[in-house]
């Protein structure tokens, strides 16, 4: 079953829910709709299943305009995040309550309830807990059986609204390489909304990437983390180091770094705006301004008064507008060069070493820079190791790659 949403917008009063959104999902995806709390992943879910109806737009099941159909008729099964199981009932009830409830014509007999219910609870791993009853069971098999629950009426769109989310980080784990075994088996169209960057990356064929009721980006795990179509997106999806830089007429990224600066200065006094129009007969002083492409060494007029320091950032950002556009640049924990002997090719941005997580294969380092703020960076321990990197040795960082957003 192929769905589709088209121009669809819903308000909650003054509030965009959801605006104008679009969005197409094969037969068979399985899909993960992830965004930040009040993005409109939820609501957007609930649009689809028919528990909320949009202010305008279209859904499409199968190609049918769906608006007009009620909830029972869109054969959807939905999976809350906590449960919602009956208490009063057993595993093996609770899962065959969707069939009893059928119309007298549609209602299988109890022999085949029995046998699709017992079917199904195999496939969960819960065949042997069929007689007992939720209280009895751990958060991870109550999901399950909920899950059970959902498929046992055979819908043909599958909806799953933080499935995992009350759940802790291990049973987390375990219950998402499931649900993607599960899904490659019954081959289910499978819409799922989290707040996990993880866990969408994990499990999904594509990932659709909501903001304050938009889509941002719509691809798979890999294109989606690797080549983000905005700074949103790179931000949301792990984490990064952020420096400020500029992009000069001939497209080319700059970095502009105030720690390279401090380093390279006495006085600490920040630049009034009285003088900043000084600046203007220096410009390759600001900041340290260098490129990122290796080997090309920083231009730095010696001859410049020793004056000119710290500039802060909002000061920065309004000399880069003179000099190009204003630039984000992002780069990964891992994708950090870190030495004890910077060499002379590259600008070296001087840290010290705060906080090492030497745990597993990779050592995770916290770096303070001359600003205050903190690199996160992610290396082989073997490097830490060779390099003999301590608590509160100073060291130099480069980033090896970045991301670049205006």
């Amino acid at each position: 079953m192929g769905i589709e949403v088209r121009n669809i917008k819903k308000n909650f009063g003054g509030f965009a829910a959801i605006n104008d959104v679009n969005l197409k999902v094969n037969d068979g995806e399985l899909v993960a709709l992830l965004g930040p709390s009040g993005s409109g992943k939820t609501t957007l879910l609930r649009i689809i299943a028919g528990l909320e109806y949009a202010d305008s737009g279209q859904v499409l099941i199968d190609n049918r305009e769906a608006g007009s159909l009620h909830v029972k008729e869109r054969n959807v099964g939905f999976v809350f995040q906590h449960y919602a199981l009956f208490k009063h009932m057993t595993v093996f009830n609770n899962v065959a309550f969707g069939l009893r409830v059928r119309p007298k014509h549609l209602r299988p007999s109890p022999s085949e309830i029995n046998d699709r219910v017992m079917a199904l609870l195999k496939l969960v791993h819960l065949d042997t807990f069929y007689d007992r009853y939720p209280s009895q069971l751990s958060g991870g098999q109550r999901q399950r059986v909920a899950l059970a629950r959902s498929l046992a009426v055979e819908p043909k769109l599958l909806l799953l609204d933080e499935p995992f989310g009350a759940l802790d980080a291990k049973v987390r784990k375990e219950l998402r390489r499931w649900l993607r075994r599960l899904h490659d088996d019954m081959h289910i169209t499978s819409i799922f909304v989290t707040h996990d960057q993880e866990e969408a990356m994990e499990v999904s064929d594509r990932v659709v990437v909501m903001n304050q009721g938009r889509i941002e980006q719509v691809g798979t795990p890999e294109e989606v983390y690797h080549q983000p179509t905005n700074g949103f997106i790179y931000d949301f999806l792990g984490n990064y180091n952020e420096f400020i830089g500029w992009k000069d007429e001939n497209g080319e990224i700059h970095l502009a770094e105030d720690d390279l600066w401090e380093s390279k200065t006495t006085d600490s006094t920040p630049v009034s705006p009285a003088r900043s129009h000084w600046l203007n007969r220096y410009p390759e002083l600001i900041g340290a301004l260098r490129k990122v492409v290796p080997g090309i060494p920083l231009p730095v007029d010696p001859t410049a008064p020793s004056q000119i320091a710290k500039i802060n950032r909002s000061q920065m950002r309004v000399l880069l507008a003179e000099r190009g556009i204003p630039v984000r640049v992002f780069a990964r924990p891992h994708e950090m060069f870190v030495t004890k002997t910077p060499d002379d090719n590259h600008e070296y941005i001087p840290v010290n070493v705060v906080h090492i997580n030497p745990a597993g294969a990779l050592a995770k380092l916290e770096l303070q820079r001359k600003n205050g703020l903190i690199l996160q960076v992610e290396i082989p321990k073997t490097i830490t190791d060779s390099l003999e990197i301590r608590r509160n040795d100073q060291v130099f960082v480069r980033p090896k790659n970045v991301r670049v957003f205006e």
